[in-house]
């Protein structure tokens, strides 16, 4: 009796709850309705998802042998990978796990993003020497939003098996992918789930009678990423120890639930996708449950990929331009760039291997593989309309360019370069010499006339030669900003407004407090009656920059 109440309560424990999906179905396609060419299909040996992944250097281990085999067929497997909000975007350490998730789809197996609504109010402890902090309720939300929206935009842009490299060389495709173009077999889909649809039904009680008590704390305290906090000075809360506990059920009801069976994550992440096949094992007792880790995105050096004096690479382009991701990748060292041309894109291993071969050759272009690199990656973050912006910027602001510069494409990199502000009258007719010290381009005139000499300084892209060169208004583009260079990679972005309004949009009497409600509170504005034109000269009340 026993035995069938508890059998009941896990059935009730484990009911399934009503989700927020947002689909991508994929056609399903029968053995019946198979096209012409599927006989051929079946001459083409189909090598596993596992096998593509570790010949792209995407996997660090498994958790049995089994799933090689499991997914060399189609549809046979749904992986999952989760992504705690603890941000409104995901960065760039997030990017392989989308990268896997879509080999999956490639590989014709369906795939799951997992936002963590819940888990993200506890945060995880793996690879962390301090206790993340807290994230308000409203915070949580507002990030889990966030981040659903980019990871669907992102998974979308996954290229099918049949399309080739985005160079137009028709080349041969990865020979499982190949087999799915013969058959007439489309890319698995993916879903969007969020862990606090489910938890928010689930008490502490529950919790404990019917996970708790199939946890064993030594297991738990043997985990590489609890031993380590342990030994550390701040220890671990009671939180934290739980946490491979939560991200273990998650496996646990979405794979009695919803049919997934695989977990991937970074190879920090060993201990929590082992929580969760021990728990599915111990409970359900069936077997098919499988975990897969990656490396986490390393230079060669050891250190981060992703990592910057600035902060993280992020994907959202609300927290980091287009131009500015464009411009990381652009920037990797030869060392490094094959390696992540085989786990961030989905070239051919074949033109990799040819592109790494062209490095080796007499009259190579130095980083002709960083730009092809610099574009793939970010034409899967961005998109097409993401990375044209990217390159007209980098074209753009190329010393010596040709392109007409705007105003639009130099406030667009304000925010990525060293910028400052200066008052319109402070700019115009100034010696170019002394703006290019004040402005802290160069420390010094002497230095700034020096670079003349050699032909280093520009003023919006084009090459200045004399040492007398004076700012005129033409040079202030749209009578907004202006661009000094020293070289191909030092810039300024000077902004130095100058606006023009009509007197009758003005009152006539006006004051500072009517003159702070036109330009804005945190402008004041000196202004100068001209006939039937209002000039405003902007500076800004701290005078220590533009807003």
């Amino acid at each position: 009796m026993a035995s069938i109440a508890m059998a009941a309560s896990l059935r009730t424990f484990l009911r399934p709850h009503r989700c927020r999906l947002l689909l991508r179905q994929s056609r399903s396609l029968s053995a019946s309705a198979a096209p012409p060419g599927a006989a051929a299909a079946s001459t083409v040996i189909r090598r596993s998802v596992v096998e593509v992944l570790r010949e792209r250097g995407l996997v660090e281990a498994t958790t049995s042998e089994s799933l090689g085999s499991a997914s060399a067929s189609p549809r046979e497997l749904k992986a999952y990978c989760g992504f705690d909000p603890t941000a409104e975007s995901l960065h760039l350490g997030n990017l392989l796990g989308l990268v896997v998730l879509s080999w999956f789809r490639r590989c014709g197996h369906n795939a799951v993003a997992l936002v963590g609504g819940a888990t993200g109010r506890v945060g995880d402890p793996s690879g962390k020497s301090a206790e993340r902090p807290e994230l308000n309720l409203a915070a949580v939300e507002t990030n889990s939003n966030a981040i659903k929206s980019l990871i669907g935009q992102i998974l979308d842009r996954a290229p099918e098996p049949s399309q080739h490299s985005q160079s137009g060389k028709n080349l041969n495709l990865e020979q499982n992918e190949q087999a799915l173009v013969n058959s007439g077999e489309k890319m698995g889909s993916f879903q969007i789930l969020d862990n606090y649809d489910w938890w928010k039904d689930i008490t502490l009680l529950d919790f404990l009678k019917e996970v708790g008590r199939f946890a064993r704390v030594g297991t738990m305290i043997a985990k590489e990423s609890v031993k380590k906090r342990l030994m550390s000075e701040d220890g671990m809360s009671y939180t934290e120890f739980t946490y491979q506990l939560l991200q273990g059920y998650d496996f646990l009801y979405m794979f009695r639930n919803m049919g997934v069976n695989v977990q991937i994550g970074g190879s920090d992440q060993w201990g929590n996708i082992t929580a969760g096949t021990e728990l599915i094992r111990k409970i359900l007792q069936v077997e098919g449950a499988h975990g897969l880790t990656f490396p986490l995105l390393l230079k060669s050096d050891g250190t981060k990929f992703g990592k910057t004096e600035d902060g993280a690479i992020w994907l959202s382009p609300k927290m980091l331009s287009p131009y500015k991701f464009y411009q990381y990748f652009f920037s990797v060292p030869d060392i490094d760039v094959i390696r992540f041309m085989k786990i961030l894109t989905f070239m051919s291993l074949d033109e990799i291997q040819e592109l790494e071969e062209s490095m080796k050759k007499p009259g190579y272009v130095p980083n002709t593989i960083q730009r092809r690199l610099a574009e793939e990656v970010t034409r899967f973050v961005h998109g097409e309309e993401g990375l044209e912006e990217a390159l007209k910027a980098t074209e753009a602001l190329r010393p010596g360019a040709q392109t007409q510069l705007d105003s639009q494409t130099i406030e667009g990199i304000a925010d990525d370069v060293p910028s400052c502000f200066l008052p319109y009258g402070q700019v115009l007719k100034s010696p170019l010499v002394d703006l290019a010290v004040s402005t802290g381009l160069l420390a010094s005139k002497s230095a700034v006339r020096r670079l003349i000499k050699q032909g280093g300084l520009y003023l919006n892209n084009i090459r200045i030669d004399s040492e007398d060169k004076l700012v005129e208004e033409g040079d202030v583009v749209d009578g907004k900003v202006l661009l000094l260079s020293a070289g191909k990679k030092n810039k300024m972005v000077v902004t130095s407004r100058f606006i023009s309004l009509k007197a009758s949009h003005v009152p006539a009497s006006v004051d500072r407090a009517q003159m702070t409600t036109l330009v804005g509170p945190e402008i004041s504005a000196r202004f100068v009656t001209q006939n039937t034109t209002i000039r405003f000269w902007w500076v800004w009340d701290c005078c220590q920059g533009y807003k």
